[in-house]
């Protein structure tokens, strides 16, 4: 199992560094040809609030818009779907050629499509059903919140010896959002399938906020009930719990806390001794793929030729790379 998980670490983290770098330099189509420069093209953005990879997300899209030449505009970010609507019926008046969602609420994704027209819709950050997709017209660029779940639950069982019986505390983030659902799943599918019997004594949402996990975990610290590791849905939440495993005196080099996404402040507390573990998701390459299949469509119509697209033509992803103290430092 330890050299299994040594070769898919190395494998996806040489998959994410060659999907960045190409997609950043502009250099190669996953079919060896340029990519398309996005001069003439005009991307409009809309967002929700912000939270720390939200803003990342923005700035990489930003950023890669400027690197491939596209005209991209920041819609400010919204507050409720109507907000959202109104901004994407705005840039469709306007004569903007493609629209980036990153979904106040993505129960509303219809609604969204129907406000842009015969605009194409690259969705990102929240991913919607299926059936709410269609190639090269309503994507989404993410990445693969199983990949992600089993790696967090892969950390765990094997730092604490593989036990058969386990009390594990669960941090959701925004209800119904779905990387919340998915990774939470997750988590309890690879129990199940390596036949853990697992009693989550605490599962609880912090809206993907440290404060607010750090005050919910010392609620549920006072109860007494044992448990033998935390997995969150974000590496806020699990700051915000080390935060208060340490105000009590619990020892964070035994009990393992883990995250995702690799934020600053995640790797940081892995350097420290806090968080034990986290799984790198890459703002830099899903903003890049993101513009980048967006020129694909405005220009040529079809995202065939973008590195990571799935044969069903629905999904463009970007893969996770797990993150420990043996290479944190290398998530700057």
């Amino acid at each position: 199992m330890f050299k299994n998980t040594i070769i898919k670490r190395f494998l996806v983290t040489v998959l994410t560094c060659v999907f960045v770098a190409g997609s950043l330099a502009g250099c190669k189509s996953s079919k060896g040809g340029s990519a398309q420069s996005g001069a003439g093209v005009k991307i409009f953005y809309t967002t929700p609030a912000l939270d720390d990879f939200k803003e990342l997300l923005l700035n990489a899209i930003k950023d890669s818009g400027t690197q491939y030449g596209a005209d991209v505009t920041i819609g400010e970010p919204c507050t409720s779907v109507d907000e959202q609507v109104s901004q994407i019926r705005d840039a469709v008046s306007s004569g903007y050629d493609m629209i980036i969602c990153n979904p106040v609420d993505v129960e509303t994704v219809l609604q969204l499509e129907v406000a842009a027209g015969n605009l194409p819709v690259l969705f990102i950050n929240s991913q919607p059903e299926e059936d709410k997709l269609e190639a090269d017209k309503y994507m989404y660029v993410g990445s693969n919140e199983d990949d992600a779940a089993a790696f967090q639950a892969e950390y765990v069982w094997n730092k604490l010896g593989k036990p058969s019986k386990m009390n594990a505390a669960i941090f959701m983030g925004q209800p119904g959002h779905p990387a919340s659902l998915a990774r939470t799943k997750g988590v309890k599918d690879y129990f199940k399938k390596n036949n853990v019997d697992v009693t989550y004594v605490f599962t609880d949402t912090a809206y993907w906020d440290a404060d607010k996990a750090h005050d919910e975990f010392l609620i549920f610290l006072k109860t007494g009930q044992p448990f033998d590791t935390v997995i969150c849905n974000n590496d806020s939440m699990a700051v915000g719990v080390v935060r208060a495993m340490q105000e009590k005196g619990f020892d964070t080099a035994k009990i393992p806390v883990v995250g995702v996404d690799a934020t600053d402040a995640g790797c940081q507390s892995i350097r420290e001794g806090g968080m034990q573990f986290t799984v790198y998701q890459s703002a830099v390459g899903q903003g890049a793929a993101a513009i980048e299949t967006s020129i694909a469509l405005v220009k040529s119509g079809s995202a065939s030729g973008i590195e990571g697209v799935s044969k069903d033509g629905l999904y463009v992803w970007v893969p996770y790379v797990p993150v420990d103290s043996k290479n944190v430092d290398s998530f700057k």
